[in-house]
């Protein structure tokens, strides 16, 4: 069975509609699920979570949804340097201002955590642990340098056993690790990559007969529309530029 991972749409409806029609054109995909993120940076956060509720695909909160739900102080990003600290600030003040009340209840219903039996509910089999961030919190980054023994603590909070998958998104960067037999797999991002690569990314999971493969994806979607859509709108210019270059300015 091959299962579809997203993360990180961050309000940028284009890339999603890009990477939800090239899901929809492969054959053998049982289920879609998103990890988080589906607000911020872009100017459609609304028609994001309606058009991932129109697909019906479940998933769970980022920090940035967990946040504009609860209008917190802070998205709880991490900050490269001091201006991306102030416009990250910008980006959530304008989050919080133009989300419906109708898609604050749902960004506040998302659960933490989704455990997906792969094998089914009633028999023994691989399980697919998904976070937003780690298992502890959705504001850890946890970046493809983190150590094997961070690996190992993290699918021991998770309860995670050999021939497992854990995945998860927040730093924008795909990878891929094995370690004691359990995979760790950071499915990047649908709407803002951090890895210097423009395109939508995404994770096909296929899972058989005790077998775990990861594919990364990345697909073209029309980028200038985005660009348009921020900078008409009251966001800062610099998230335009930040989709042309995948996070490289």
């Amino acid at each position: 069975m091959s299962i579809a991972l997203i993360s990180d749409v961050h309000a940028n409806r284009p890339a999603l509609e890009a990477v939800l029609a090239d899901i929809a054109g492969r054959d053998g995909i049982t289920a879609t699920f998103h990890l988080g993120d589906l607000v911020g940076y872009a100017p459609w956060p609304d028609e994001t979570v309606a058009l991932l509720r129109e697909a019906e695909i479940t998933g769970l909160a980022g920090n940035y949804d967990s946040t504009v739900a609860t209008d917190y102080q802070h998205c709880g990003c991490k900050y490269e340097d001091p201006r991306q600290e102030e416009l990250s600030h910008i980006s959530y003040e304008w989050t919080r201002r133009h989300v419906s009340p109708a898609t604050k209840g749902v960004l506040g219903a998302l659960p933490f955590r989704l455990d997906v039996r792969i094998s089914g509910g009633h028999q023994s089999g691989s399980t697919l642990i998904l976070v937003h961030g780690t298992p502890t919190l959705n504001t850890v980054y946890w970046t493809e340098d983190r150590p094997d023994s961070f690996c190992v603590k993290m699918a021991g909070i998770a309860g995670a056993k050999a021939g497992d998958v854990i995945a998860f998104g927040h730093t924008h960067k795909p990878w891929h690790r094995q370690i004691e037999g359990i995979h760790f797999l950071n499915t990047g991002s649908v709407g803002r990559p951090k890895d210097g690569d423009w395109r939508a990314g995404y994770v096909l999971l296929d899972v058989a007969a005790g077998r775990v493969r990861p594919e990364i994806v990345r697909v073209e979607y029309d980028l200038e529309r985005a660009m348009r859509g921020i900078r008409a709108s009251e966001l800062p210019h610099e998230f335009a530029d930040f989709l042309r270059t995948g996070g490289k300015l």
